[in-house]
């Protein structure tokens, strides 16, 4: 078999695999790491930070590692799709820089609210990690899922109502990030939404690993 083929069949399963691989961390880290119980009092706070000290660090961890790899997927998709000299690709560099930014925001809040010195800091962290979820629907997700969606549009890669739907997800995320701009804290249903986002990814990977070895063929 051509050394070819099988390199480019390898870079398609291995790309896949990081995109798999970084939603079970994502999905692990929210499982790990609970939120504190809503309207909870300052003592409550400060237990709860102590209950749970080792699994809100480990989910920040997981929670930081897991996007990395699902950005990497991301750049393999563009570079597969010889996108990567395109303003598609470029924009979709740019969304997934946004999103790394954002989540490293988040999860340095997440470690600044074990902080028990001075007693506030647990509220003021738990503000900010609510002002910051904003930011993903307002702009993280949106200039990561719509260039993509191109890309994907003007590729054969995986199939092209992936591209369609990261598309749709793109305006979706950023219409509800209009429409609750003016509310603090993000209502659980829509924080909630932001898990289909990786019910995308997973699938996507899946497919890019069923498809490897017909994208190999083509190359």
């Amino acid at each position: 078999m051509d050394n070819t083929l099988v390199s480019k069949r390898s870079f398609c399963v291995l790309s896949g695999l990081s995109g798999i691989i970084g939603v079970v961390l994502i999905l692990v880290s929210f499982n790990i790491n609970p939120g504190p119980p809503p309207g909870a009092t300052s003592a409550e706070l400060m237990k709860f930070g102590h209950q749970y000290y080792a699994s809100i660090l480990w989910g920040g961890w997981l929670q930081l590692v897991g996007p990395v790899l699902i950005v990497l997927f991301a750049f393999s998709l563009v570079h597969l799709a010889g996108a990567a000299q395109r303003l598609s690709g470029w924009m979709t560099f740019f969304g997934a820089t946004i999103l790394m930014a954002v989540t490293l925001i988040e999860v340095t809040f997440y470690i600044s609210a074990l902080n028990t010195d001075p007693p506030v800091m647990p509220f003021m962290s738990l503000n900010l990690i609510s002002a910051v979820q904003h930011l993903y629907f307002i702009v993280a997700a949106p200039t990561l899922f719509i260039p993509l969606g191109i890309v994907l549009i003007g590729a054969s890669i995986i199939p092209r109502w992936f591209g369609y739907l990261a598309i749709l997800l793109g305006i979706a995320f950023a219409a509800l990030g209009a429409v609750y701009l003016l509310t603090l804290t993000l209502p659980a249903g829509v924080t909630a939404f932001a898990g289909v986002q990786a019910l995308w990814w997973l699938a996507a990977a899946i497919a890019l690993v069923v498809r490897s070895g017909r994208i190999a063929a083509s190359a």
